[in-house]
């Protein structure tokens, strides 16, 4: 049996915090208050709530993006996931992009979470060469405008589908990156 870690139990006591109140109103106190653990607890694991939220959006692209190459399990279907799992968390994600602070952080950081996971599935599948200038030039504008375009969807100023969407994100997928994802 796997036991809950402190990280889990605490980003757990956010997102409950999150689906009553702004995220902006949300105070250190009130996340360890709801899972009965200590401000020092909170702060040995995380430096903030933004670094908290950091950390949970981390964990749940990798979970999507670690999939890749089990069994039939294609970059497509990465996308497609991906999408579905902003959809799913909508009203949290409207939540933390409309009421924190941190959205620009929060924003710069995605993209970044989202280069790495591509970088990392890229270097899986290139045998462990390192890209090119040219290919990380496009991991970084593909990776920028798939934020870019989730969190306008996420937001509602784009009204499609998660199939849709996804299909938009294969689509848009750079020439140079093409062999490795598709």
């Amino acid at each position: 049996m796997k036991r809950k870690t402190a990280k889990e139990i605490l980003t757990e006591s956010f997102q409950e915090l999150a689906a009553q109140k702004s995220i902006d109103k949300i105070t250190i106190q009130e996340i360890v208050d709801n899972c009965g653990y200590s401000p020092a607890t909170f702060y040995r694991n995380f430096k903030d709530k933004y670094d908290l939220i950091a950390w949970e959006h981390t964990g749940a692209v990798a979970e999507i993006v670690d999939r890749v190459g089990e069994g039939d399990y294609l970059w497509t279907q990465t996308l497609y996931d991906g999408a579905r799992m902003y959809y799913e968390n909508k009203d949290y994600l409207v939540n933390l992009l409309k009421h924190t602070s941190g959205h620009d952080y929060f924003m710069r950081y995605m993209v970044r979470i989202n280069c790495a996971a591509l970088e990392k599935y890229i270097l899986s599948v290139n045998g462990h060469r390192e890209l090119t200038h040219e290919e990380m030039m496009c991991v970084k504008i593909y990776c920028l405008g798939l934020v870019g375009l989730a969190c306008e969807w996420i937001m509602d100023r784009i009204d499609t589908t998660v199939e849709e969407i996804a299909k938009i994100y294969e689509q848009s997928i750079p020439e140079p990156l093409k062999k490795y994802l598709l």
